[in-house]
């Protein structure tokens, strides 16, 4: 089975280098070629558009920064979408707001390839050991005939229903986590304000119930000052942004969710949009924020 790979970033790099020690003969495509380097070192076959990446292949997966990225690279001069043969299988991986995965399911159908929103619920070193889970919205039958190719990358894959509803379940997911890192963040500040030691204020906040047990795994970021990225800020805001924008869109409140998108579009302000997400707490910290 031939299969083709847009986006090589922090995960799709990742994802992408199980796929291909996973056996399979993959094409891929990068806005940048030097990120494709080691996956080409190692067999892979460079496609030099978009277009010539979907050709002949029988799965696609994109895993890229935003909408408009996913849409330029799908629609635009030489996409994919040109190139993918009939009754293929596009799978998107990149976070992206639930009524665009359902714009491009129909765009997908109107061409008769099949479409599946799955993004990924992990980072880094997840993505890297093959641990990822994958969200899917789409029809199950599809689900199951690339499960064999999710499983080289992750550890489960979970039909949550139609198109776009792996793509809402995602931004749920980063919206608890923004939040919870950001409400993290301010209560140790504070303590260390009220000269509370940042170790013991750290100590005591995590063993406690109401604290998300995801944030022991990047104490190490806040206690070593180390914010080398493993989720970047800038894509954490960006999910912040595509959940209150489809909030908009059903009608629904999202005041703190808002408010969080905000503070972390302020810390991206000064600097810190290429750093761990965790930075929110340096941003925080820091005396002339």
């Amino acid at each position: 089975m031939k299969i083709g790979f847009i986006g090589l970033g922090i995960m799709g790099s990742r994802m992408a280098a199980n796929l291909l020690n996973g056996g399979y003969d993959l094409k891929v495509y990068n806005r940048t070629k030097s990120k494709a380097q080691d996956l080409l070192e190692q067999g892979a076959e460079w496609a030099n558009t978009p277009s010539e990446a979907a050709e002949d292949v029988q799965v696609l997966f994109t895993m890229l920064e935003n909408p408009q990225v996913v849409e330029e690279l799908a629609t635009g001069e030489n996409g994919f979408l040109e190139g993918l043969p009939e009754n293929a299988i596009w799978v998107d991986s990149s976070t992206v707001n639930p009524s665009f995965s359902e714009k491009m399911a129909k765009l997908a159908t109107q061409k008769n390839i099949r479409f599946l929103d799955a993004p990924v619920s992990g980072s880094k070193t997840p993505a890297a050991d093959g641990q990822l889970l994958f969200l899917v919205g789409g029809e199950q039958q599809d689900l199951e005939e690339v499960k064999p190719l999710l499983d080289k990358m992750g550890k489960d894959a979970i039909h949550v229903g139609p198109h776009g509803k792996g793509s809402a379940m995602k931004i749920m997911i980063n919206q608890l986590l923004g939040q919870s890192m950001l409400a993290f963040s301010e209560s140790l500040n504070l303590g260390m304000a009220m000269g509370i030691d940042k170790k013991t204020g750290m100590d005591i906040l995590l063993k406690t119930p109401v604290t998300a047990p995801i944030l022991d795994v990047f104490r190490s970021r806040i206690e070593e000052n180390n914010y080398e990225p493993n989720f970047p800020l800038k894509h954490l805001q960006k999910d912040l942004h595509l959940f209150t924008e489809t909030a908009y869109e059903y009608g629904q409140p999202s005041p703190l969710t808002n408010a969080a998108k905000e503070v972390y579009g302020l810390a991206k302000h000064k600097n810190m949009a290429d750093l761990d997400f965790s930075a929110v707490f340096k941003y925080l910290n820091e005396k002339d924020s």
